[in-house]
């Protein structure tokens, strides 16, 4: 058997494979959320989210909207430097985002059952 039939069957196993996931996984809530920002994104999503009196505030200022908090936890990158993970008995983590050509910072307490929205920083 030559290489060039080995890479035919290989690449024709492969496809059917990727074939036979694609409808398996197809319509599935699946995903692959294995960095540590998504991860903590997910797991912050994943909870009851609480605002605080001062996202309140940014709410009713039209600072920001209610679209734009839930962009910032969905697409957010997480600040590890600013954040305090293992901080007793809830962690503190910042998100970063851009979200309608400003930078925001959105301060969040994540505990076991609930996630509370602390503050929100507009940076520019």
């Amino acid at each position: 058997m030559s290489l060039i039939q080995r890479i035919g069957y290989y690449l024709g196993g492969f496809s059917l494979g990727l074939i036979i996931l694609a409808f398996f996984l197809n319509g599935k809530k699946t995903s692959c959320s294995y960095g540590p920002d998504s991860r903590v994104l997910k797991n912050i999503n994943s909870k009851n989210l609480i605002y605080s009196e001062n996202i309140s505030q940014a709410l009713l200022a039209k600072d920001i909207d209610s679209l734009g908090v839930a962009y910032i936890l969905k697409k957010g990158d997480i600040n590890f430097s600013e954040s305090t993970p293992r901080q007793e008995p809830c962690g503190v983590y910042t998100i970063d985002a851009n979200y309608n050509e400003k930078e925001l910072s959105l301060v969040v307490q994540n505990c076991d059952s609930i996630a509370t929205l602390q503050n929100l920083i507009i940076k520019k």
